[in-house]
Parts: C-alpha cells; sequence; structure tokens
C-alpha cells in the first residue's frame, strides 16, 4: 500500500471517527492493498468501480439490497461496528471473509466481506509461508485410510506430519484427543499448522490462511457451525491462546463434541482480545457430493449433507444466529477486560436495547464504558460486556453475569458515562440485582 493509500485510510478513519486497533487496521489496510482506495458507503444505488466500502450504518432492507446490487468481486465490504445486529442481514447477502475482534484498543468487531472468494483466492499464489499439515489416525486402524492424505502431499510438496494417536474409544477420536494431538504439534514446530482430517484429499496447495495472515481460519458449515475438520492456527499468541482455551474445555467435557468445544473457545478468546479469524469458503471443507468438488481445495471423505455436523440441536438455537453474523451472541462476554486489582472482584455491564438504536450511539456507549474502566477500574478485577437486543438475550445476559457472582450493572445506548463509572458503583449499596438506568447512579 502506497503512502498515498495509507494516508487516504488514516484521513477515511478520522473524519468518520472510527476507532481501530494496530490489528484491526492491519487487516483494514490488507484489502485497501488489494481491492483499492477506500470509501466512506453512503449511497447504495449504481454499480460500483471497486475498492473498500466502509459502513458505519446498517442500511434497511430495501438499501442492503440496493447496495448489494451495485457490487461485484472487485469491491470489499468492511463494517467497523460488525457487533450490532442490526448489520445482520446485509452480512447474510455477502461473502464473508473475515471478522477481529475488540480489544480495550478497538473496542469494536471489525466485519469484512464481499462478492464471492475468486479475488481473495488468487492471493494464495504470493503467499510467501506454507502451513506444515498435521492429521492423525486411531492407532490399529487401517492405514490405507490415509493414503490419498499422504498421496496429495507428496505431489503438492507440502511439509506435514501425521501420526497415529491410541485412543480411548477405539476408532472413535474424542475432542480432548484432537485437542491435545494439535497442542504437541504446536509445541514441537515452528511455522503455522493446518490441521485436516485423515480421510482428506489435498487438492492444491491449501495456502489461503498464511496468504491472509490471519489468527485462525476455520469454515462454517451453513454459515454458522464451526468445523474442526480443516483448522489453520498462525504462529500467533492469539492462535494459541484460542488452541489453549480449546484444549482445556475438551478435558472438562470430554464428550462434547470438538466443533461446539471449538465454538466456545473461540468466542471465549475473541472476548479477551483481538482474534483476527478467516472464515474459509467451502472449497477448505468439500465433502463428496457437493457441487463444487471438483473445485475444492481439501476435499473430506464424508457424504454431504445438508444438516448439521454436530449432535445437538438444541446447539443451533443458542448461537446461530450470532455465528452467522459472525459475532459473538448475548449469552457471550463481547469483551472482557481485566485489571491490576487485588481481588477477584467482577463486573458485568449489559448494554441492552442495541438493535432498536442508532449505530453510532451503540458504538459510542461501548467505547465509553470500556474507557471507563480503563481509566478507573473501580476496584473491579473483570469486567464484561455484554450487548443484547432482545428481552431473551438479556435475561441469558443476567444468568450468566449472577451464575458468575458479578455485580451487574445495565446500561443504554446514548447513556453518559462518567469515567468513574466503575468506581461510584463500587461505593453504591447494591440494593438490586440489576441496577438500571432508571437508578441514577451517584
Amino acid at each position: 500500500m502506497t503512502d498515498d493509500t495509507h494516508a487516504k485510510l488514516d484521513n477515511l478513519l478520522r473524519s468518520a471517527n472510527i476507532r481501530l486497533g494496530r490489528i484491526q487496521r492491519n487487516r483494514l489496510a490488507w484489502p485497501v492493498d488489494r481491492y483499492g482506495a477506500p470509501t466512506l458507503g453512503g449511497h447504495y444505488e449504481g454499480l460500483r468501480h471497486g475498492g473498500v466500502i466502509v459502513l458505519t450504518e446498517p442500511p434497511s432492507g430495501a438499501a442492503a439490497e440496493l447496495f448489494y446490487r451495485s457490487l461485484h468481486s472487485g469491491c470489499a465490504v468492511v463494517i467497523p461496528f460488525g457487533e450490532n445486529p442490526g448489520f445482520d442481514f446485509l452480512k447474510s447477502k455477502l461473502t464473508e471473509f473475515g471478522t477481529v475482534s475488540p480489544s480495550a484498543e478497538g473496542p469494536h468487531e471489525l466485519w469484512w466481506g464481499g462478492i464471492g472468494w475468486s479475488k481473495l483466492s488468487a492471493s494464495a499464489d504470493g503467499a510467501t509461508i506454507r502451513p506444515r499439515i498435521v492429521s492423525y489416525y486411531p492407532f490399529g486402524s487401517d492405514p490405507d485410510d490415509i493414503r490419498s492424505l499422504r498421496r496429495s502431499l507428496d505431489e503438492l510438496e507440502l511439509d506435514s506430519h501425521i501420526e497415529p494417536v491410541a485412543a480411548e474409544l477405539g476408532e472413535q477420536v474424542l475432542c480432548f484427543e484432537k485437542a491435545e494431538f494439535l497442542a504437541r504439534m504446536w509445541q514441537r514446530y515452528s511455522e503455522p499448522l493446518l490441521f485436516v482430517e485423515a480421510g482428506a484429499t489435498l487438492c492444491e496447495a491449501p495456502l489461503l490462511p498464511s496468504a491472509l495472515g490471519c489468527d485462525v481460519a476455520l469454515h462454517k458449515w451453513n454459515r454458522w457451525e464451526m468445523s474442526a475438520r480443516t483448522l489453520y492456527l498462525g504462529r500467533t499468541a492469539r492462535a494459541g491462546q484460542l488452541l489453549r482455551s480449546w484444549h482445556h474445555l475438551a478435558a472438562s467435557y470430554p464428550s462434547i463434541w470438538d466443533g461446539y468445544l471449538l465454538d466456545q473457545a473461540w468466542g471465549l478468546t475473541s472476548s479477551e482480545g483481538p482474534l483476527d479469524t478467516v472464515w474459509l469458503p467451502r472449497s477448505y471443507h468439500a465433502m463428496k457430493g457437493d457441487l463444487a468438488a471438483a473445485r475444492a481445495t481439501i476435499l473430506h471423505s464424508e457424504q454431504t449433507t445438508t444438516t448439521s455436523l454436530g449432535p445437538d440441536p438444541g446447539f443451533a438455537g443458542l448461537v446461530r444466529a450470532a455465528r452467522r453474523a459472525g459475532r459473538t451472541g448475548a449469552r457471550d462476554a463481547f469483551m472482557v477486560m481485566t485489571s491490576e486489582a487485588a481481588n477477584e472482584n467482577g463486573v458485568a455491564v449489559i448494554l441492552r436495547d442495541i438493535e432498536a438504536n442508532d449505530a453510532r450511539a451503540v458504538a459510542a456507549t461501548v467505547e465509553a464504558v470500556t474507557g471507563a474502566f480503563a481509566a478507573d477500574c473501580g476496584g473491579y478485577k473483570r469486567f464484561e460486556l455484554s450487548l443484547c437486543a432482545l428481552k431473551d438475550d438479556l435475561g441469558a445476559a443476567q444468568a450468566a453475569a449472577q451464575q458468575a457472582r458479578y455485580r451487574i450493572l445495565e446500561i443504554a445506548p446514548g447513556q453518559s458515562i462518567p469515567r468513574d463509572f466503575f468506581a461510584a458503583h463500587a461505593h453504591h449499596p447494591a440494593d438490586h440485582a440489576v441496577m438500571t438506568a432508571r437508578h441514577p447512579f451517584p
């Protein structure tokens, strides 16, 4: 990216009052470098010439349709307030490329997408780092099951590590055993890792994740369900944190399906810092019978299906809507911050009615409350922020905070948040289980 393009990007962010962290800024610079100069999305009609369109307000249904029709494969769309469910409808029409979760430096989720993967896939040709392909098979199983994978790795001249593992259930490898295997590979090798199931075949070198330089890359089956059949881990601290969280959850709940626990590890890691995630295209998770199997990068041996991969239909109701939009839901903390306070006291702030309010008002309130905690934690060790659009979301967030025995503070978009917000509450009598804007704070 030229100095002039850098300057234009910085001017756009400054003029639009968009606050990004360093990792989010770097991610935004990536599509700007490849798609072209950024512009603020304001008009929705007429074919666009290309470039990166930055949207700060969610368009209505009709406007979203017009905006979508104005795009082509040479356009990328960036939403700097991706945590707001008001953008969900537009996201559902676009191809989702990735997200960068919030941090104290940039307290919003950066979402980016576009029209198809053709332009991004072409960038894989310029990848300078190749991942090590890792896989396993149950000890004592038929080694012919991995012959196709080994052959494809040899043909593509890719470094790899495939080994047998002693699975407790014979030929069924538990999530804990998969996470433990990946943890060992993480310690053993220094390059990025790309895990694929042993029955898979690599049809071409899977270089897209390393070309994008992300922390983690995986595919969402049916646009919401995280699959652990193809999993890329970059050599970053955040990728290591995700792996440790997944490993810990799998050790605690060994009988739960690996995709569900990977989902929860992703949500936990995303809330604690800027996790740069790429949502891989179907070509990296193709299955037998897929219409696009002939153009697959990674072809798994299982037959394709339109149903969920995991066994628990109840899990979909908890996370599906949020995951389809590439964001955490009300049952997950959107953002977690910690302080140097010498105690274990926690405070949960619930920002309600986010979908019924202006996106800018929601964003400003998020920035105000996270800034207040950074300025004065009020003696709280841990701060969790949850975003709620519906009444059911509110109840779920309150229940989660009560279970953690946190002080619960409920706020609304546009509410004034003073710098001593948390300090004032630390000395305020906890007369109510949940303090809301209807109870004025001193």
